[in-house]
């Protein structure tokens, strides 16, 4: 029996689930990060750390979507790691608060705090992937991709804009309020969203058996492999990982750049970020009206185009490094930031529309596996795109240099992911696929899995 496919409207309610997120994680991030360095006087390593810790549970990804796929419904997970996140964001208030009294009691919260971050936002957002892959048509799946990449965009933005109203005068018990506040209110927000939407779950006795079969112990790990074993999956979780090292390496190194090369204030530089991201949501919004019209079968292309684009503009800046205040600075990065949205939402829409390629039931653990990745290397690419550019400052005594390298180094990164990209393919150019057995081993199909064209 076919299942009633989501339109715009549901879309944009499911996209109100991805703000929620994103106003929970922002103010974790960001305001808390603030306060830890500013009003605590505590080390910049200690949010980074626990920031480090939200990000490593991140490998969770797979076994939370599997969870999901044993389950067949994707609503009580989605609500399941929002009220994690949720919970995670109070308590790390709470914990913050803490630290200015009890230090060893405030990080030791602090950590459980951002633990609970980390497995919420794996829950929530593997598992909102897949509904959205599951019951989003192909042709709307990047402006799909868009429309939830800006709504979380959006869901930072007047977030951070009302907390920053609220929280002046600063005090501890100011802080927990408005943090626990916003809280609560993206986790309600959430369940009115998704109230209704996905409908009940329909199930043929064969697929109630399957379930039953991949509930037993060890059947995760058989379905892991089965999915690693898939040569597209694999190859595409290796594209995402280092196309997002990248993408997420340049982020905190860019403003210091700008400062430290040409001389711009911080008002100046934070501008230029602004420049960035208005590129960013052109190439995005861009994809996703090409895609609606029709222009480009494939998002192959996208994905091939935008990583050359970013990889060109950051080599671009590289050169910048040396040519100084003479470079056009700010259109360039113009330029790099429409690459990045090009990438970024074709990638997201790519991964949507490769969520069932492969063997079937496996589309949890599948957006799961490349979820990690994803999150691994904006985890990693933060740390190594700033410890870099320390290391090529030491050893070659000058910032000029640093930043020609480690621009230089992403640019390099972004060009292989492209060469990744043109590697990709479609089910109808895969090796045979695997499916489960009745009990989840993997079993060679005597047949090619079902041809998807993306």
């Amino acid at each position: 029996m076919s299942r009633r496919t989501f339109g715009w409207p549901t879309i944009f309610r499911l996209g109100l689930v991805q703000a929620s997120l994103g106003a929970i994680v922002v103010l974790t991030t960001s305001t808390l990060n603030r306060v830890m360095v500013v009003e605590l006087t505590l080390p910049a390593l200690l949010p980074g750390l626990l920031v480090g810790i939200h990000y490593a549970l991140q490998v969770l990804r797979p076994r939370l979507g599997y969870g999901s796929d044993v389950h067949g419904r994707r609503t009580p997970w989605i609500l399941g790691g929002m009220a994690m996140l949720a919970a995670g964001g109070a308590l790390a208030a709470i914990a913050t608060a803490l630290m200015g009294s009890s230090f060893g009691l405030g990080v030791a919260t602090a950590v459980l705090a951002f633990a609970l971050i980390g497995v919420g936002v794996g829950c929530a957002g593997t598992t909102l992937l897949v509904l959205l892959a599951k019951r989003v048509d192909t042709e709307r799946r990047a402006g799909a991709a868009t429309v939830v990449w800006l709504m979380m965009i959006f869901g930072f933005i007047i977030t951070t804009a009302i907390a920053g109203h609220l929280l002046d005068p600063y005090s501890p018990a100011r802080l927990v309020a408005v943090v626990g506040g916003i809280s609560v209110i993206a986790f309600l927000v959430s369940v009115l969203a998704l109230w209704r939407v996905e409908g009940p779950v329909e199930t043929n006795p064969a697929d109630r058996a399957d379930q039953a079969a991949q509930a037993v112990p060890g059947a995760f790990k058989a379905a892991l492999a089965e999915v690693w074993n898939e040569p597209n999956s694999r190859r595409f979780a290796v594209f995402v990982f280092v196309s997002m090292l990248a993408y997420s390496a340049q982020d905190l190194i860019l403003e210091p750049f700008a400062g430290a090369v040409f001389g711009m204030t911080p008002g100046e530089s934070t501008r230029l970020a602004s420049i960035q991201h208005s590129g960013v949501l052109v190439g995005m919004i861009l994809v996703a009206l090409a895609s609606r019209a029709g222009i480009g079968a494939s998002l192959r292309p996208w994905i091939f185009g935008g990583c050359i684009g970013s990889g060109l503009a950051l080599l671009g800046l590289a050169a910048a490094s040396f040519v100084g205040p003479d470079w056009p600075l700010r259109p360039w990065v113009c330029v790099l930031g429409f690459a990045n949205g090009v990438y970024a939402v074709a990638a997201i829409g790519s991964m949507m529309a490769r969520a069932d390629e492969g063997t079937e039931r496996r589309e949890g653990v599948r957006l799961g596996l490349w979820g990690a990745a994803q999150a691994l290397a904006f985890g990693l690419g933060s740390f190594i795109g700033t410890a870099a550019s320390d290391v090529a400052q030491a050893l070659f005594g000058s910032p000029v240099t640093a930043y020609a390298v480690v621009f230089g180094a992403e640019g390099l990164c972004f060009l292989v992911a492209a060469v990744l990209a043109v590697q990709l393919r479609g089910n109808a150019e895969a090796s045979p696929a695997v499916r489960p057995t009745p009990y989840g081993s993997p079993a060679l199909s005597p047949k090619l899995a079902r041809t998807v064209s993306r």
